[in-house]
């Protein structure tokens, strides 16, 4: 299956967390979306490998994506070795999305930024002839997509575009929300972590309004690209609006 955009993350909700709302709004305007989930998030303090797994396929639901894998990559131990980014290489051929994301490679949490490094190696390496892959037996054509986007996690970053997310930010939530086991839920006898705390959903919505203020919007989220990013000067003078890749 060819996907439009692939996203890969190192757990079972970094997609959602990062950039649910523009997952919300590829798949609501007919683009394809694919998921990658690098571990099934073992070590987690809170819920399980296995609840996860169910949760997110009720995720994927929500933000209707086509097609989801894990990894199983050891949680805590995503490091940038060839066994590790040639899973990614395969990952991307295999699908041939036309843009990638993946986490900002700074962050609090070191197997986010391990999984940044592995896609941008897989990024490169994807489009190399000599490096081969094997799919049913058969070597796979080499690819390599247009773009790829870093997304933001805990730390953040100044975009090179703001995607507006405001007729999605609920859809967003409603997402993150499928992981009841991670995020805020006041029945849970759990302990309390990081992203558990009822000001940590306070801080998602208020990090998107401050980045749909700076575009004019009640939502957005931002993105990172170290590559420049067409401008559309045209169609944005004609309009009166600020363009980005997916506004």
């Amino acid at each position: 299956m060819k996907v439009d955009a692939l996203i890969f993350a190192a757990h079972p909700d970094d997609a959602e967390l990062g950039m649910g709302g523009t997952i919300a709004k590829m798949t609501a305007n007919g683009l394809k979306v694919g998921i990658i989930d690098l571990t099934a998030g073992e070590l987690g303090t809170r819920g399980s490998a296995e609840i996860r797994k169910h949760e997110a396929i009720n995720a994927s639901v929500v933000l209707k994506i086509a097609a989801r894998e894990n990894f199983h990559l050891p949680d805590g131990d995503v490091t940038p070795i060839r066994e590790n980014y040639m899973k990614l290489v395969h990952a991307i051929r295999k699908y041939r999305p036309n843009v990638i994301f993946a986490p900002y490679f700074n962050d609090r949490h070191p197997d986010h930024i391990e999984a940044s490094h592995l896609a941008k190696k897989a990024y490169f390496f994807s489009g190399v002839g000599k490096v081969i892959t094997y799919e049913n037996k058969k070597p796979q054509v080499p690819y390599r997509p247009q773009a790829l986007y870093y997304f933001m996690q805990t730390y953040e970053f100044e975009p090179s575009f703001i995607v507006d997310i405001s007729d999605y930010f609920a859809q967003k939530m409603e997402a993150m929300k499928a992981f009841s086991s991670q995020f805020y839920d006041p029945k849970s006898k759990e302990p309390e972590t990081f992203i558990s705390q009822k000001g940590f959903m306070e801080f998602i919505e208020a990090r998107a309004r401050v980045y749909g203020f700076r575009i004019g919007k009640t939502y957005g989220e931002g993105f990172l690209t170290e590559e420049a990013v067409e401008y559309d000067i045209v169609h944005a003078i004609r309009t009166r609006t600020k363009t980005t890749p997916f506004a």
